[in-house]
């Protein structure tokens, strides 16, 4: 229901809907002489029917956004503003943005009734209004629309994505009854974005069902009508104050995926985002600052059961090479280098990484997304590590470089504890042609044995082909169930791998095999199939909704450790330690984008990475 005060005389109008209402009140005084409503603006359709017409509209002002005023943390160059009686039309919004400029002749403020004269123009997809004249006439007040997601139904944008169909509140101070769950930040920093839902975070479809081109569609839809971009209000990109990052009611409060909001009130606005930029969706303009509570709070150090603890880390591209551009990194020392732009962000990022490194207090590491040097990459994190803890006890496999991609896996040991046993093995199309090393990074293979108790285990690091680039060439095609591109390609390497480690491939003698590693899959997708019919435990398959990774606004586990039929029984526990995947990335090393510098610290090992750590503990029978 909303209720407003229109002009000088008091009107109290119930509606459902848009413009649609249905109440008995008295009607409020007429609009002024030749005016147009705001709902013929807006008109029944994704744009104005009045598009490029001069109009005069009259309405309560219900967002402050104008530039050059007395409230510096919402600037969007005018303001929002909605009108009565409603048309009794559900599908007419009663509220449109007014555009005003820099440098507005008129400061208008919340509950101002207002008489506007301009343009009606589309901009980037919303309708508004470009003034040449703007008038205070009065008082008045609206009461926003409660407005409860999931909504009845979905549309796609001019992208193909799928968002939630909002046009008939568009321009309207709306309300949200429900608890709204953070559910993705990558756009915190650029555009000052946080994207939530309703029901609790978004999930990757396939990390709790089995693939199927109709269920991933109707996945896709119910997360558009489950979703709400919430804005900053502001129109620049990369703004000097974060508004959301410590926006929130604990002490030393930083934003995280699966906290939440309560209340959210603001006007509703379809827009790519700051300049135009980004994703191109509906968004929250909030009349007030949200204030979030931290449900998922971070993590300590983990800790978990086990007398021998094994870890998976994707270090995000940890090259000790700086790149500045150049092609010279690689094995051949002509591709291109990734990882810290400058020795300022190399710094950060070895502190912080090594920061995680060593609070995981593992016995084996296996690394994913090294530089692939012959050891510098590796060398430079475990130097680090040992003078961190004050103590020679940590040391790295010499592997040299692997095959011929830019990045490598890799293993760190502690040798207080842990020895190698015989040679590493890798897994390429030489050994398996199923194994196409061309997408897929080779499988490394190492067996350790416990010191003190001679138990052998087998590790196997692996980094599978990601779903960002297509295999289409291959005869892989992205089959729209959920498992995006190079499902086939995964799933080849992980039956060859599973026949592969059946030959005991280290030598080892020993029948215990961890599979670790990005494997580039969510739970129920095929590659873990596989491991699953060679005989195979995913470790996390125990866990309720575990993920690694955000995607999208998703979560789901990328990041696997799958155990041998044998050392089953020897797991003690499994975690994934989330101090990445929640976080947002403008707390990375990175300095792009004019990014303060005091937002990182390299003490915490929060947002180490982008992928979180998973952790086994395991209690080593033989």
């Amino acid at each position: 229901m909303r209720i407003l005060t229109f002009m000088t005389s008091l009107c109290l109008v119930a509606a459902c809907g848009g413009g649609g209402g249905n109440g008995n009140a008295a009607p409020p005084p007429p609009p002024p002489s030749g005016a147009t409503t705001i709902s013929d603006v807006q008109g029944n359709g994704p744009a104005s029917p009045l598009e490029g017409t001069t109009v005069t509209v009259a309405g309560i002002v219900t967002g402050d956004f104008q530039e050059n005023d007395n409230d510096d943390r919402r600037n969007l160059g005018g303001f929002y503003i909605q009108d009565g009686p409603p048309d009794g039309d559900v599908q007419t919004s009663d509220g449109v943005f007014v555009f005003d400029g820099t440098n507005p002749p008129t400061d208008i403020s919340v509950g101002d009734v207002v008489e506007v004269t301009g343009t009606v123009a589309e901009y980037f997809g919303e309708t508004q209004i470009n003034a040449s004249s703007v008038r205070v006439t009065g008082a008045g007040a609206v009461i926003p629309l409660p407005l409860q997601l999931p909504v009845s139904g979905a549309t796609t944008n001019s992208d193909g994505d799928a968002i939630a169909d909002l046009e008939r509140y568009e321009g309207m101070l709306v309300e949200f009854p429900d608890t709204l769950t953070v559910t993705g930040h990558r756009n915190l920093a650029r555009f000052g974005t946080v994207v939530l839902s309703e029901g609790g975070r978004l999930r990757q479809f396939t990390n709790g069902s089995a693939p199927d081109v109709a269920g991933y569609a109707a996945h896709k839809d119910m997360n558009a009508r489950r979703s709400i971009v919430l804005d900053d209000g502001l129109r620049v990109q990369n703004p000097a104050e974060i508004h959301y990052l410590n926006a929130g009611a604990a002490a030393d409060y930083s934003i995280r995926s699966g906290d939440t909001l309560d209340g959210l009130v603001g006007n509703l606005r379809y827009s790519r985002g700051s300049g135009g930029d980004g994703d191109e969706t509906w968004r929250l303009m909030p009349t007030a600052d949200p204030e979030f509570v931290s449900t998922n709070p971070r993590p300590g150090a983990p800790d978990i059961g086990g007398s021998v603890r094994v870890a998976s880390f994707n270090v995000l591209n940890f090259f000790s090479t700086i790149d500045g551009g150049q092609n010279n990194c690689g094995p051949q020392q002509d591709q291109g280098c990734r990882g810290a732009d400058s020795a300022t962000e190399y710094a950060r990022q070895l502190e912080k990484t090594v920061t995680a490194l060593t609070m995981l207090d593992a016995d084996i590491i296996g690394l994913i997304e090294l530089e692939n040097n012959a050891s510098a990459s590796l060398s430079a994190l475990v130097d680090a590590m040992n003078a961190k803890i004050g103590a020679n006890n940590y040391a790295w496999l010499d592997t040299g470089t692997i095959h011929d991609d830019v990045i490598k896996t890799g293993f760190v040991y502690r040798t207080s504890t842990i020895s190698t046993v015989g040679d590493f093995a890798l897994l390429d199309r030489s050994v398996d042609s199923r194994f196409n090393d061309a997408r897929n990074r080779p499988a490394l293979a190492q067996s350790f044995e416990v010191d003190a108790t001679g138990a052998v285990l087998t590790v196997v690091v692996n980094h599978l082909k990601s779903k960002g680039s297509s295999c289409e060439t291959d005869g892989d095609p992205n089959l729209n169930d959920g498992q995006g591109n190079c499902n086939m390609t995964r799933t080849s390497a992980a039956a060859a791998m599973a026949d592969w480690l059946a030959t005991d491939p280290t030598g080892s003698g020993d029948d215990d095999v961890l599979v670790i590693g990005d494997l580039n899959a969510y739970l129920k997708e095929d590659p873990l199939s596989a491991f699953a019919s060679a005989g195979y435990t995913n470790l996390l398959d125990s866990q309720a909704d575990p993920y690694s990774f955000s995607f999208d606004a998703q979560a789901g586990a990328l990041d696997h450790a799958i155990a041998s039929a044998s050392l089953l029984p020897q797991v003690a526990e499994t975690i994934e330690w989330h101090i990445n995947a929640d976080e947002p990335r403008l707390l990375d090393y990175n300095l792009e984008n004019g990014r303060d510098p005091n937002l990182f610290d390299g003490s915490t090992p929060y947002r180490a990475s982008d992928h979180d750590p998973v952790v086994i503990g395991l209690d080593l029978t033989n």
